[in-house]
């Protein structure tokens, strides 16, 4: 072997983590959504908490492509459109292909979320869709009265407290929040039409109903793309990039590792809200068996 084959020999390959090769960003969407944040440092995915994220992402001076890690059970339906517009904004700002990954659930607004990339995959035993409205709430009427505390509500307006959990449930009340929930619904619906298109198996009667799928089904029924895990489909797609992970912002107990100290630095009434939105993050993973 000459000198020069012996120099050339030693030079970088393509896709060697040499600095020049291209980046596949990945943004982890992992919890509930909802705009309020954890108390305890949970994860949570509402627009305040990804922005950050995504805009590293999409910043990358060697993007080949942004890959959304999906698991979460849904959420706020509101949120999950802001997530989702954000995405699509930068995505043609960028002009740069999005996939999507369904991991242990992408559900409701889970699914909203993975309905902003260009593709989505899943695990054979991912659960995904859900493509339906809950509302869920707790009815305390004469609770107040049992434990001697009066409760004064002072309104302008007379529709200020519908379903106010204190007051017996109103029949009217009832068909008021149903109405709300078919337009979101409708709007659901709606958006993922529009991001799957032909692709959906649109003479399924259940598409729509609220009902969730293993990721093989969902294969069958058009709400994902193909089935696989993000690492090896960015392989196949993207020989020799590089994977770089852009996490979402976390409250300050969790960066010091102490999401997990029951009530540390909480008020009593702190403390009695992180127990409530405990319950209310079991109950929406729980749902899903998880």
């Amino acid at each position: 072997m000459s000198v020069t084959d012996k120099l050339v020999s030693r030079l970088p390959k393509i896709g060697d983590r040499t600095g020049h090769a291209p980046v596949v960003a990945v943004v982890k969407l992992h919890g509930v959504i909802t705009p309020t944040p954890s108390p305890l440092g949970r994860g949570t995915i509402n627009i305040n908490t990804v922005e950050s994220a995504l805009n590293r992402a999409f910043d990358h001076d060697r993007l080949a492509a942004v890959a959304l890690a999906i698991n979460s059970p849904g959420g706020a339906p509101t949120q999950s459109a802001l997530v989702a517009e954000r995405i699509r904004l930068l995505a043609g700002r960028k002009k740069v292909h999005v996939l999507a990954f369904c991991e242990d659930v992408a559900a409701s607004g889970g699914y909203w979320l993975a309905c902003a990339a260009d593709e989505i995959y899943a695990h054979p035993s991912s659960l995904v869709g859900s493509i339906g409205v809950v509302s869920a709430g707790f009815g305390l009427t004469g609770l107040l009265e049992r434990i001697g505390v009066e409760r004064r509500v002072y309104t302008a307006g007379s529709n200020k407290m519908r379903l106010d959990p204190f007051r017996p449930e109103k029949a009217e009340d009832v068909a008021w929040l149903a109405g709300l929930q078919n337009q979101l619904h409708d709007q659901f619906a709606g958006w993922v039409r529009k991001r799957r298109g032909d692709k959906l198996d649109s003479d399924h009667e259940d598409l729509f109903s609220g009902e969730v799928w293993t990721g093989a089904r969902a294969a069958e029924l058009g709400l994902v793309d193909g089935l696989g895990n993000l690492r090896e489909v960015i392989a196949e797609k993207y020989p020799g990039a590089e994977i770089s992970v852009a996490e979402p912002k976390r409250p300050l107990l969790a960066r010091l590792g102490m999401a997990g100290a029951a009530g540390f630095g909480l008020s009593g009434a702190d403390r009695m809200l992180a127990a409530v939105e405990a319950l209310e993050t079991r109950a929406a993973w729980s749902r899903f068996g998880l």
